[in-house]
């Protein structure tokens, strides 16, 4: 079975905090509390500057799947 991209997550640990977990490389999670992204990847120098560039559109798309999800909750 194929992971879905992007996955919705929580914890009793934390419990005002929704993570967004991106399921494909590079995978990270973003906090939607503090918007703090964890990568789950290493990278090297080369990587970072291709990353910075990926990053962005990425974190917006986490957002937007967040925004979609929880607007189907509320429908």
């Amino acid at each position: 079975m194929p992971l879905p991209k992007f996955i919705l997550g929580d914890n009793t640990d934390h419990p005002s905090t929704v993570f967004v977990v991106h399921t494909e490389y590079p995978r990270f999670i973003l906090n939607l509390e503090n918007d703090e992204v964890t990568w789950m990847e290493s990278f090297n120098e080369e990587d970072e500057a291709e990353l910075t560039q990926a990053a962005e559109a990425l974190v917006v798309e986490a957002v937007d799947f967040y925004d979609r999800e929880v607007g189907r909750y509320d429908s």
